[in-house]
């Protein structure tokens, strides 16, 4: 456990030192659960985002992307239950009055005094709440320290609530969306009426959340403000069994993708007492990060309880109508994943200490398609002019082909690659006095190029650098 602690803070060290993210807010002291996008790691977002926009939308022929508003009428969170279901059991510290999930301070408890007797662990209120009257006597809390002052749990609703209107007194109160769910079950019959999509069909779309989190923790993989990849896929209900395992084995071409290794994900059934009161049928996937294995993204069942309810309270028809004339209200799975969780995943498995001509050092084995530095260019040295206007003739003819190129003359050539190595740029691209052609006729118009993984160079013509990056 304490190795593990170790290779999260130095992750957490280096994303904030190369420029991948930092603490919201830093100067004013921070804000628990934000967290800022620096330039490379908005890069590596985007480069995740693209990837899976291309898979589950642009390559296929039955989605359709949607990007809807953060903020909704009130009435669409009454309707999905969110007003009075949106809850996570909370305890609290008598002493210094700070917050914690209630699950997890058990869970936390369990796992530090595996010989204490206990009844099944459940996540309900009532389970808890026995448990807790239980061991509350013998739980420290993690702020304070102080032993027997957490109080028994109670239930905190984690939506942002603010209000719209110019007059006191004439505000309607409004919530900041605490998923993107409902966002596509709303635009359901726009969908219907623009594009008479035949089932099944999807409605995708990559957004912001936002959730009051008690215990915000493990850097950004649980925030206040979270953005999701996910859509809904919408189908007749005798399809759902067959769906649900397609999608199943998508999940893992997408992991695939993302260059995960078979033991890098478990596949977790969710029990009848745990899944949420709409699905009847959940997997979650869990990823393999440094503090252990932890969910990145799920596949759920939601049956038609969404669309139901939206017509109940809208009063507005939500249904299909098939090509035969009869209207069905289609089921729904709902394929989730989490976009900091996977950046997160996806830095922690890049990283990498080994040794390279006998000094160690840490890279970031991106696979090529994710790394946000595709390449970088050197001149051999920055005070000869004739290398640099070559390397910036090199540099700005390979950006127009390959937008993720760095330009880098700082410290001498070892430095450089140590330091592309730490943010996972694949290849770096030296122009040398070969590359002029001033002691070798041969050898000119070709560059020395450096593979990130190996430390290998090898000469290649300026004009095969494209295809080789690409």
């Amino acid at each position: 456990m304490a190795q593990e602690h170790e290779v999260m803070e130095k992750v957490v060290s280096l994303c904030k030192r190369r420029g991948f993210i930092y603490q919201g807010s830093e100067i004013y002291g921070g804000l628990a659960g934000t967290w800022d996008y620096g330039p490379l790691g908005t890069t590596l977002k985007k480069n995740i985002e693209n990837l899976w926009w291309r898979m589950f939308v642009d390559s296929r022929d039955d989605m359709y992307g949607i990007d809807s508003a953060i903020l909704m009428n009130p009435k669409v969170w009454e309707a999905s239950g969110h007003v009075g279901g949106f809850n996570d059991p909370m305890v609290e510290c008598a002493n210094c009055k700070h917050r914690f999930r209630a699950d997890h301070v058990l869970e936390a408890f369990y796992e530090k005094n595996p010989t204490v007797a206990h009844e099944q662990f459940a996540e309900d209120l009532t389970s808890l709440t026995r448990d807790f009257t239980a061991f509350a006597k013998d739980m420290v809390c993690e702020e304070c320290g102080k032993k027997g002052s957490l109080g028994l749990p109670r239930q905190f609703n984690m939506m942002f609530k603010s209000s719209v209107g110019s007059t006191e007194g004439g505000e309607m109160p409004v919530y900041l969306r605490p998923e993107t769910a409902q966002g596509m079950f709303v635009n359901f019959k726009n969908i219907i009426d623009s594009y008479h999509p035949k089932l099944p069909f999807g409605i995708a779309q990559i957004g912001k959340s936002f959730r009051n989190e008690i215990a915000p923790r493990d850097f950004i993989f649980r925030v206040r403000e979270l953005e999701i990849m996910e859509f809904e896929y919408f189908i007749s209900e005798e399809m759902w069994q067959e769906q649900f395992e397609y999608w199943r084995a998508q999940f893992h071409a997408w992991f695939k993708a993302l260059g995960f290794a078979s033991d890098d994900i478990q596949e977790i059934e969710v029990g009848d007492g745990d899944r949420a009161h709409y699905s009847k049928r959940t997997m979650d996937f869990y990823f393999k990060y440094p503090f252990g294995y932890k969910e990145i993204g799920g596949l759920a069942y939601r049956t038609d309880f969404d669309l139901k309810n939206h017509i109940e309270h809208s009063k507005v028809a939500l249904e299909y109508l098939n090509p035969d004339g009869t209207k069905l209200i289609p089921h729904v799975l709902e394929p989730t994943f989490g976009l900091g969780r996977h950046i997160l995943a996806v830095i922690a498995k890049a990283y990498t200490e080994d040794e390279l001509g006998g000094e160690s050092r840490i890279f970031l084995r991106f696979p090529k398609h994710l790394a946000p530095v595709k390449a970088a260019v050197f001149p051999l040295l920055k005070n000869k002019p004739e290398l640099v206007a070559k390397a910036r003739e090199v540099y700005v003819a390979l950006k127009k082909e390959i937008p993720q190129i760095m330009w880098d003359d700082n410290g001498n050539i070892g430095k450089r690659y140590r330091r592309q190595d730490e943010i996972g740029t694949p290849a770096c691209i030296t122009i040398d006095f070969g590359t002029l052609g001033t002691e070798d006729a041969s050898l000119k118009d070709t560059v020395t190029i450096r593979d990130r993984d190996t430390g290998e160079q090898k000469r290649v013509n300026i004009s095969e650098l494209t295809n080789l990056l690409k």
